[in-house]
């Protein structure tokens, strides 16, 4: 058997070993048995309707939601900012500075929960729903930035020195000329952001305090075996959904770098 044919057997496999479990999810979703197990029992939708008539899980879900967006936003807005003064000018410790703000992509998030919980307790800070989106934001500008880099160093910057020359402040030219055209760039770091802090589970469980968050919920429901086939069909819709804003994620992120003229390297689909 030739290398190549390996090759091909070990991706297959693996694409079988990490997808398999997520198919799973929507077939014991719709099944009618409360065990997880083979053979089905039956077809039926009560775990959909049992799910969405659960108040406790909608304050989840709804403090889920403000976290998720407010953490986007802040760290697509911090991403921004730190992508251009790392793409466009040079200073003292730069180097240094931006390897800092990305630590959090090789740090283990449970050393970083721990962290942000003893520095908040140390001062008094109660714990809620803002500390969350305090953590999640340090999480999720590096990748925010990782998005938005490729977006900036993809313009053309003979754009912005003719917009200098036509008599354009570097602010009006900042509005006008470089953000339309990394926008794209913009929406794909706000649903990348999004979707992370939404799935985000260990930060949540060590900085939320009384407030439930959807990760959480989920993690404390599987004491309850009755409650596992709702989880199912939650998990389910999560995952629908999770797939329906990294297709449009990357949409944009190819739209910007086929509209500033760049290269395409690879991305998340």
């Amino acid at each position: 058997m030739t290398a190549a044919r390996w090759f091909k057997m070990y991706a297959l496999g693996y694409l079988v070993f990490l997808y398999a479990p997520i198919l799973l999810l929507p077939i014991f979703a719709f099944n009618d048995g409360t065990i997880i197990a083979f053979p089905l029992q039956g077809f039926t939708t009560k775990w959909f309707s049992q799910m969405f008539g659960n108040a406790t899980l909608a304050l989840a879900v709804k403090n889920s939601l403000i976290i998720a967006v407010s953490s986007a936003v802040l760290a697509t807005c911090l991403g921004v900012f730190a992508a251009r003064a790392a793409t466009r000018y040079t200073f003292p410790g730069k180097g240094g500075i931006i390897g800092l703000i990305m630590l959090p992509l090789v740090l283990p998030e449970i050393i970083v929960a721990v962290s942000l919980l003893g520095v908040l307790l140390g001062l008094g800070v109660s714990l809620g729903i803002w500390t969350v989106i305090l953590g999640h934001v340090l999480i999720c500008t590096p990748y925010a930035i990782a998005i938005l880099n490729s977006a900036f160093q993809s313009l053309d910057r003979s754009l912005e020195e003719a917009a200098y020359d036509l008599g354009e402040s570097r602010l009006s030219t900042f509005r006008l000329i470089i953000l339309p055209l990394v926008a794209p760039g913009i929406v794909s770091s706000l649903l990348i952001s999004f979707t992370i802090s939404l799935d985000e589970f260990i930060i949540a469980f060590f900085l939320a305090g009384t407030e439930p968050t959807l990760p959480v919920y989920i993690f404390s429901q599987f004491r309850f075996p009755q409650a596992v086939p709702a989880i199912m069909a939650l998990g389910t819709i999560l995952v629908l959904l999770s797939i329906m804003l990294l297709a449009i994620a990357e949409y944009f992120r190819r739209r910007g770098i086929a509209k500033s003229g760049g290269k395409d390297t690879g991305g998340f689909l």
